[in-house]
């Protein structure tokens, strides 16, 4: 066998289970914004979304105390963007006015969207009890948005220490999943 032992530290980096995304939430009348990756599709319908969000991260404590966020998912047009405010901290700057996004009022709760985003997930917290020990959140998505215009969004991948991949090409096969 040719494999190599790989270190346990970075195993996250095969694993990153999805895109990008970019969390917004409110609170106080301020809205904050938070880059990450790690989220996974818990459920079809009701959609359920788990996040980890670190608690060392602003978003955090907004997230534990409003129990509502949009997700919002960044096409490779906005990628500076994205990588920006997950560079930066919510704390101290508007991450909005900083990276020019535009607030778009949320229908069902009261974090925005970012309009430049091609989708973007209402959530509430549905189940917060492993955030302490996990920094998990189970989410509920009860409103989704998605530009008609995006055919075919190119999202952003995350595979650890500063490397991405964009979307490429689409492939349709056979399958017996929804």
């Amino acid at each position: 066998m040719s494999k190599r032992s790989f270190p346990l530290s970075e195993v996250y980096r095969l694993l990153e289970p999805g895109p990008v995304i970019m969390i917004s939430t409110a609170r106080k009348g301020r809205a904050n914004v938070m880059t990450m990756t790690w989220q996974t599709m818990i459920d079809f319908e009701p959609p359920l979304v788990g996040l980890i969000v670190s608690n060392r991260n602003h978003t955090f404590d907004i997230l534990k105390a409003t129990k509502q966020c949009v997700i919002n998912i960044p096409t490779a047009k906005i990628a500076k963007q994205a990588i920006g405010c997950g560079n930066t901290t919510g704390r101290k700057i508007d991450k909005f006015e900083k990276f020019r996004l535009t607030r778009v009022p949320a229908s069902l709760v009261a974090a925005p969207l970012i309009a430049e985003c091609y989708a973007n997930l209402e959530c509430r917290v549905v189940d917060a009890r492993l955030a302490e020990k996990y920094n998990f959140f189970v989410v509920k998505v009860v409103k989704a948005w998605i530009d008609p215009a995006e055919k075919s969004p190119r999202t952003l991948h995350h595979h650890g220490k500063g490397v991405f991949t964009i979307d490429g090409k689409r492939i349709r096969m056979a399958s017996k999943m929804p």
